[in-house]
């Protein structure tokens, strides 16, 4: 009888060993499907400052490489390498430049306010913001920069209604054409046209008059969409980098 005992108890071990090597084999497999699906991320502790340089050429962004309200995007990534943002030389109908000056932007969803950023560069009207739609997430050249008198799809009085607005200046937005949010560049890119509710994130560059260069070093405004924290939810640039490319590209309408 203690015999038939002692032979129960090894056969329950052995089953019980069987099931927990298969589970492990199991979560095994399954912990490598979910890595490929989901690749690692880390972020940041603080923001870092990037010399904006050319995606081309690798050689510093100067004022006369930034085109007065260019028909193209120009796009570089910051905070991580997985955040686009815009990079935008404001200007009048007549492509003369337009100073931004720095101003209360209210964040609809919220109610919360914040001070945007000001234009830099030797006009001051250089700005940059997050290229991500704050309403669903679309990225450029889907969301891009219209330029002054542009007829915005979906919205024909935008032109006339911004140009009273501006006294009498016609002006561009940033609109995205995957579902109509519009923002204005010249203020903080506030929202003007839902079904956003949240300007998008302004991004703080730094001019350097003595070589006519352009630093980005951190941001202000709502968080960058889709992410916990502006320093967190992509990958960090490699230690040691000093520098992020700005390309151009071709927008769609």
């Amino acid at each position: 009888m203690d015999e038939e005992r002692i032979d129960n108890g090894k056969r329950n071990f052995l089953k019980a060993m069987i099931v927990i090597s298969a589970g492990a084999a199991v979560a095994g497999v399954v912990k490598g499907l979910v890595s490929n699906i989901i690749p690692p991320t880390t972020g940041l502790t603080a923001f870092p400052t990037l010399v904006l340089v050319d995606s081309d050429t690798g050689l510093p962004i100067h004022t006369s490489d930034i085109t007065v309200n260019s028909t193209k995007a120009y796009v570089y990534y910051y905070p991580l390498q997985n955040d686009p943002n815009f990079l935008i030389r404001l200007g009048d109908q007549n492509n003369n430049d337009v100073k931004v000056v720095s101003k209360p932007v209210v964040v609809p969803a919220t109610g919360r306010v914040f001070t945007s950023a000001a234009g830099v560069g030797p006009y001051g009207s250089v700005i940059s913001s997050s290229a991500i739609c704050q309403h669903l997430g679309c990225i450029p050249p889907i969301i891009h920069y219209y330029t002054p008198g542009t007829p915005i799809p979906g919205h024909p009085t935008l032109v006339s209604d911004q140009k009273n607005a501006q006294n009498g200046m016609l002006t561009g937005y940033v609109h995205c054409n995957c579902h109509g949010s519009t923002y204005d560049p010249y203020n903080g890119f506030a929202v003007v046209t839902g079904p956003t509710a949240h300007p998008l994130p302004n991004t703080i560059l730094e001019y350097e008059s003595t070589s006519d260069t352009y630093r980005v070093k951190s941001m202000v405004g709502p968080t960058i969409y889709g992410k916990p924290n502006d320093l967190s939810g992509g990958t960090a640039f490699p230690s040691g980098t000093t520098t992020t490319p700005v390309n151009k590209i071709s927008v769609v309408s």
